[in-house]
C-alpha cells in the first residue's frame, strides 16, 4: 500500500526538459512509498492553475506536484508566467488545504539551466510528502 496518492501536472512547453522532470519525480515518489498515481499535462506553467483546481476539487489526491521549465526569453515574460502562475499554485493549497509542491524552475534561466535543474523535481515530491506528514501530525 502506498502511503500517498500524489497527482502531477506538468506542462508541455519545454517537454524535453518536463518528460525528465516526471521520470524522476515518479521514481522519487517510488523511493519514498507513495505513487503519482495521475498525470495531466497543461500547454505551459501559466495553464497550471485550471486544472490544478479541478484535480483539488475531486479531492482523490494526497498532493499535487507542478512540474515545469521557465526559460528566460526576450523580454520579461518568463518573469510574468512564473510569479503568477506561482502566487495562484500557492493560493489554491490554501482554499483546498491540499499541498500543492512547486517543482518549476524559473523564471531568469537559460535552456542549460533548465537542464542542470530537473532534479528539483525530486524536491517537490519531497516537499509535497513533508507536508502530508505534517498536516496529518496536527
Amino acid at each position: 500500500m502506498v502511503k500517498y496518492n500524489i497527482a502531477a501536472v506538468v506542462a508541455e512547453f519545454n517537454f524535453d526538459i518536463t518528460q525528465m522532470m516526471l521520470d524522476l519525480a515518479k521514481a522519487e515518489a517510488r523511493n519514498r512509498d507513495c505513487e503519482i498515481t495521475k498525470v495531466v499535462t497543461v500547454p505551459g506553467v501559466f495553464d497550471m492553475p485550471l486544472v490544478l483546481k479541478k484535480l483539488l476539487q475531486k479531492g482523490e489526491y494526497d498532493a499535487i506536484i507542478t512540474l515545469g521549465a521557465v526559460i528566460e526569453g526576450a523580454t520579461d515574460h518568463d518573469q510574468i508566467v512564473a510569479q503568477h502562475a506561482s502566487r495562484k499554485i500557492a493560493d489554491l493549497a490554501l482554499e483546498y488545504d491540499t499541498p500543492v509542491a512547486l517543482g518549476i524552475t524559473g523564471p531568469g534561466m537559460t535552456r542549460m539551466d533548465a537542464h542542470r535543474r530537473v532534479k528539483n523535481a525530486k524536491s517537490a515530491v519531497e516537499a509535497a510528502i513533508k507536508m502530508c506528514d505534517r498536516l496529518n501530525e496536527i
